[in-house]
């Protein structure tokens, strides 16, 4: 699955820096589908995999980082599968995000370690990644629950 980002330019569409990885738009759409598809029973991966055209093994890493980080609840056995951890309204595109990021770490290169990186990449991209953690920290799961809904 390839993301495309665009913003818009002078009346055309631009190709624009991704701030949210692959993984993390996956994880993202995990959630939301689980939280309007459970309906008092879990989700297995495999459904929650052909929805979004994906094997499961694509699937498996990031819905076992959301486990670890609290915000899916799994049930292993023939009728098991992902359920929401705790209330929607009480989980955040941050949080999301967050938990996604230990699945996309353990296959990370090395960060450079210089001058130019330590002195100002990094803090010009922590400071990027704070107010962006901020906004994210604003959109919960149930606003984005809502919008899907709609959409049936």
């Amino acid at each position: 699955m390839t993301v495309a980002y665009y913003r818009y330019n002078s009346l055309r569409l631009v190709p624009s820096m991704p701030l949210v990885s692959r993984k993390g738009v996956l994880a993202i759409a995990a959630v939301i589908d689980v939280a309007i598809h459970a309906r008092g029973r879990p989700v297995s991966a495999k459904a929650l995999a052909a929805r979004h055209r994906l094997p499961p093994r694509h699937l498996e890493p990031v819905l076992q980082a959301l486990v670890r980080g609290g915000i899916l609840r799994g049930t292993r056995g023939p009728h098991g599968g992902y359920e929401i951890a705790r209330e929607h309204k009480r989980i955040t595109a941050e949080d999301i995000l967050r938990a996604a990021g230990s699945a996309e770490e353990a296959g990370d290169s090395p960060m450079p370690v210089s001058a130019l990186v330590t002195d100002v990449v990094r803090p010009a991209l922590i400071e990027a990644e704070r107010v962006f953690a901020a906004a994210l920290g604003r959109i919960t799961i149930e606003d984005m629950a809502k919008r899907a809904e709609a959409l049936k």
